[in-house]
């Protein structure tokens, strides 16, 4: 999808932006500028939910087994939240860690949805990408959007300052 369409979306949202993760990494670095255009949705009254895979979670190894690449998962969700931090104590805005079998990645914009399938084995960014818009009644919008939910519900606050922290640079 065109990155001009996922600024579009953001720019337009006018209720929620909900997003549901591992590490998302492509979302803050095609964007820089992310964590800041989130803000300034929320301080219009755009409730902000950002939820990440725990980088020390069992979902989050077991993934990285998966796609062969270890502990390089988690280490890309700990570089993806640091655009995020400037996030944590706005109003609206909330950012969370989940521990849940990720199915597929998700982006709500309002009424559009950005739904990812994850195939086993396979990064996100190999994986297709689906449009999916709010009609009348129920449908897969809702059924995705209940997913979400339930996630967000049963996934913790982030607080990086009581998160594992590595040793950096000289001792």
């Amino acid at each position: 999808m065109p990155r001009d369409v996922w600024l579009s979306l953001l720019r337009e949202a006018r209720h929620e932006i909900s997003v549901l993760v591992f590490s998302g990494t492509f979302f803050a670095q095609s964007n820089p500028h992310v964590a800041k255009m989130l803000s300034e949705r929320a301080a219009e009254g755009v409730r902000v939910r950002l939820c990440f895979g725990d980088p020390d979670g069992r979902a989050v190894a077991i993934r990285g087994r998966e796609e062969g690449i270890g502990d390089t998962l988690a280490a890309k969700i700990r570089a993806s939240l640091t655009y995020y931090r400037p996030l944590l104590g706005e109003a609206g805005c909330a950012v969370r860690l989940h521990d849940t079998t990720l199915y597929t990645s998700m982006f709500r914009y309002d009424d559009n949805l950005l739904v990812n399938p994850h195939i086993w084995g396979q990064p996100a960014s190999a994986n297709p990408l689906l449009h999916l818009k709010r009609t009348e009644g129920t449908g897969w919008f809702d059924s995705y959007a209940q997913s979400f939910d339930a996630v967000w519900a049963a996934a913790r606050p982030w607080t990086p300052d009581h998160e594992r922290t590595t040793a950096h640079g000289q001792d």
